[in-house]
């Protein structure tokens, strides 16, 4: 079996604001891909719109950088036709829980052997500053400049309602825990959610660092003995902790992948894929010229 480095996976220079979440998380990915050991062709990472979305150029990988809020849909049509292929979606908080919130709920209903990762600003960042659904209550921005009236979104206790088989959380700064989430989520057959806590030094002044290390909570040190398999325990502990939790909150066991009760269970539709001869391609571009 051939071992993988983190190095295995870097591609191109990262262009986010210096000090961004984003550069912690990209980091953890390579590392926990390499202690996975899948390969690089044969894993693809796939993204929405937004600051997060330009991950699959930092990654060697396959990968495609698709429309906001519809990361999932593309990742579930790849899904269908290559069961067999490592599937991580990158998207952030507002290409999740605003334009593509439909798509996100079906996907965990689903259940399809996908690792789905957000990245958890509080904030829209690509577009300079503006209240998403995961923004604080009294936030200011551009679009609330009397400060936003509404509370945030529950999203991991919406994911456990939803069906997600592997609910978790981490932060964006400390990477070793988030290396640990990443690897747990990927091994995990069925859908993986995690939430990212991903500081934006640039438009979100009011989650900072310094917020973030006096709010999150680390789930070892909140709960002994506490069983993830437990679903009923999972909402209690998000109630108990306003959702700011840290490590593995719910994991279902047992649970079967949408790829493995669906009839073509045993086909990999890319492998009965017609493929055009090279005239049929070339009077196909001609009519683009």
């Amino acid at each position: 079996m051939c071992k993988y480095t983190a190095k295995d996976f870097k591609k191109g220079q990262p262009r986010w604001c210096p000090g961004c979440g984003d550069h912690f998380f990209l980091a953890s990915l390579h590392k926990a891909m390499a202690e996975v050991g899948v390969a690089p062709h044969n894993m693809a990472v796939i993204s929405g719109i937004g600051c997060s979305s330009r991950i699959g150029g930092y990654q060697y990988c396959y990968g495609a950088h698709t429309t906001h809020g519809r990361a999932l849909p593309f990742a579930q049509g790849i899904k269908c036709a290559n069961k067999d292929i490592h599937m991580v979606v990158c998207s952030g908080d507002g290409d999740s829980y605003a334009i593509g919130l439909g798509h996100v709920l079906h996907a965990m209903k689903r259940n399809m052997d996908i690792t789905y990762i957000v990245f958890d600003n509080q904030v829209y960042g690509l577009t300079k500053g503006q209240t998403s659904p995961m923004s604080s209550k009294g936030f200011v921005t551009k679009t609330t400049p009397d400060g936003n009236p509404l509370t945030p979104l529950d999203a991991p206790s919406m994911a456990l309602a939803a069906g997600a088989t592997f609910v978790a959380q981490a932060y964006a700064i400390d990477m070793k825990n988030m290396v640990d989430v990443i690897t747990k989520a990927v091994d995990h057959k069925g859908f993986s959610y995690v939430n990212i806590f991903t500081p934006c030094v640039t438009f979100n002044q009011f989650n900072t660092v310094k917020w973030y290390n006096g709010h999150l909570k680390k789930l070892e040190d909140i709960r002994e003995n506490y069983d993830p398999h437990d679903k009923a325990a999972a909402f209690h502990l998000l109630s108990d902790t306003d959702s700011l939790v840290l490590g593995v909150i719910y994991e279902e066991e047992g649970a079967v992948p949408f790829g493995e009760i669906v009839p073509s269970a045993d086909v990999r539709l890319a492998d009965h894929v017609e493929k055009p001869s090279a005239e049929l391609f070339e009077d196909l571009c001609m009519e683009f010229r």
